[in-house]
């Protein structure tokens, strides 16, 4: 008589012989109560385990034991690959789902079962960027004027304190929680030249400041109806508390019905645009990286891509020998 209880649906679900059943449910309960993911995670860390132990039983023969699964060889887990190929799954589900199969051999490692020395020998799949889609210089610029919205239904220092934040986007290259990070005492009015912005891994870069940024920051503490102390937030909302950067979302999305953009024109695209007009017009792209903040150089040169694409749909566009 098996000594499993059904702790949720999931264990009914799951296929395999019963040591690998309770193995799988005491990870699956470790991921959420010691690991502390979402109970989506682990939806779907259980739903990837349920496909692998279902091809496990086509493929052994029988279901799958904690013995079998350590026996495994890297081309048995390969061979799982290129099924869920078969069906059309996508590099990065092909990813989560081998991250998913490692974290659950790691389990069995941990409580003493063996190595299971073929999960981490397989290589994860190759996911292609997505190229940045930056908007057209013209676009970004009207993006940043306020008078592009001055037929809105806001008041005025609104929609100073917008084009503020998104002139910040693409003048500085920032990211909207670095803008939105920014103190009072930060603001770059009076002639400063350069701000210090907080990004990710709370990493510090100094970032110049354009007089068109300064003029928009001055603009928006003008017409401010709020005291906004030094230790303050720059930026505050209708109310004076902290801004929202979902506020700053909505500003763009009606931007994008004033000027006719496309779906892809958003606060980060921006930021994309910042970099992508800096190596069109010259720039070096170390620097760039140092304006960016990005730890890796690799990340950066995504832009010489949609520099090249850029220069390619002109070359077809205009080249005699180009046309067919």
């Amino acid at each position: 008589m098996s000594s499993l209880k059904p702790a949720s649906p999931l264990d009914l679900a799951l296929p395999g012989a019963e040591d690998t059943r309770r193995e799988a449910m005491q990870w699956l309960t470790s991921l959420a109560k010691e690991r502390r993911l979402s109970a989506k995670t682990v939806e779907a860390y259980a739903r990837d385990l349920r496909q692998f132990l279902t091809f496990l039983t086509g493929h052994l023969g029988e279901p799958p034991s904690v013995k079998a699964i350590l026996g495994l060889k890297p081309l048995d887990i390969r061979s799982f690959l290129a099924a869920r190929r078969m069906v059309s799954v996508g590099s990065r589900s092909l990813m989560r789902q081998l991250a998913a199969l490692r974290s659950f051999a790691r389990h069995l490692e941990r409580e003493g079962h063996g190595t299971a020395s073929a999960f981490a020998a397989i290589r994860s799949p190759k996911v292609e960027k997505n190229l940045p889609r930056p908007l057209s210089a013209s676009s970004a610029v009207a993006v940043t004027d306020s008078e592009v919205r001055a037929g809105e239904n806001r008041k005025p220092w609104i929609l100073a304190r917008d084009a503020a934040v998104l002139s910040l986007l693409y003048g500085a290259g920032l990211r909207i929680s670095e803008a939105l990070g920014l103190q009072r005492r930060d603001a770059p009015i009076h002639g400063t030249d350069s701000i210090t912005v907080t990004g990710k891994g709370e990493k510090q870069r100094s970032v110049p400041v354009i007089p068109a940024i300064q003029r928009a920051v001055e603009e928006y503490l003008h017409l401010c109806p709020y005291t906004v102390p030094p230790e303050g937030p720059l930026f505050v909302g209708a109310r004076g508390g902290p801004l929202s950067p979902r506020i700053i979302q909505l500003a763009v999305e009606e931007l994008r019905g004033a000027l006719g953009l496309p779906d892809s024109a958003t606060p980060h695209a921006l930021r994309h645009s910042f970099a992508t007009h800096l190596l069109a017009r010259g720039g070096d792209l170390r620097g760039i990286q140092e304006l960016l903040g990005h730890a890796s150089l690799s990340t950066t040169q995504l832009y010489t891509k949609v520099d090249a694409t850029r220069l390619m749909d002109a070359f077809e566009a205009a080249h005699p020998r180009a046309r067919r």
